[in-house]
């Protein structure tokens, strides 16, 4: 890229972070699409202040910590998005319109008003083909099998004015192996209420990482949501990330999961 017209200045973050191990215990890697709200200094915070920029429209909160303390736990790798959806979502299509949104959630954001083809370019440019193609290229490493993927999200305890009653969502769409036994372990948990496929589908189109790197490729996939308001403090997150750990630890350890869907 023609360095005068690059979106991030070279003291600025990467696109991305990979917290990579050594010797994985499993070939799974784990990625975050919405871990931080930074905005490159060139788009001058897109015009929003502060607290647009601290809300969920921004980021999904508690989600990157979560992550991150999850491949601490399972000895995975993680890989994580620097940058805040509003200036690109790296879990859309580059042709969905809410690939740089011009709202959100009743936030009007004045930096994605009017941003042409050349602008979109070099957004996607940026951010968004960084940050896949180094997901293709982690899970590359993984030779000699089929390596799974794992999303971490999370969403907003109301939306629309309608509580959202689920401590934690599976998202999932043809492939059922990660998602249906995490389902049953995730409900053996006493006081936890789980969505299956809620608030979000994983059949909907606006999936686009999983759909990617997951289902299109045949590797095992899921994606998992978790309620924002129980991820406030480190100790939730570090609650959560033991319970997500337990559960999967026996999902990932069998060695049949490790094949293209469908095999």
């Amino acid at each position: 890229m023609d360095t005068l017209n690059a979106l991030i200045a070279p003291d600025e973050p990467a696109a991305f972070s990979l917290l990579d191990v050594a010797t994985p215990t499993w070939p799974v890697l784990i990625v975050c699409d919405h871990a931080s709200n930074r905005v490159p200094r060139a788009l001058d915070q897109l015009g929003l202040p502060e607290a647009a920029l601290l809300d969920h429209v921004a980021w999904d909160i508690g989600a990157g910590g979560t992550a991150r303390e999850l491949g601490q736990r399972l000895g995975l790798p993680v890989l994580l998005n620097n940058y805040s959806r509003l200036v690109i979502d790296c879990n859309r299509k580059l042709d969905d319109l809410t690939s740089i949104a011009v709202r959100s959630d009743g936030w009007e954001i004045p930096g994605n008003q009017g941003v042409d083809e050349a602008g979109r370019e070099r957004r996607a440019d940026a951010i968004f083909h960084p940050y896949h193609l180094a997901i293709e290229a982690r899970l590359a490493r993984f030779a000699g099998t089929v390596p799974a993927v794992i999303a971490i999200h999370s969403f907003t305890p109301q939306m629309a004015g309608l509580a959202r009653p689920w401590h934690v969502g599976v998202l999932w769409d043809t492939d059922p192996r990660i998602a249906m036994p995490l389902l049953e372990g995730l409900r053996a948990l006493p006081g936890i209420v789980v969505g299956d496929n809620e608030p979000y589908s994983g059949r909907h189109p606006a999936d686009y990482t999983m759909d990617h790197h997951g289902e299109a490729a045949g590797r095992p996939h899921v994606s998992l949501e978790l309620r924002q308001d129980l991820l406030g403090t480190a100790e939730a997150v570090s609650r959560w990330a033991g319970l997500l750990a337990e559960v999967l630890t026996p999902i990932l350890a069998a060695p049949s999961l490790y094949t293209r869907w469908p095999s």
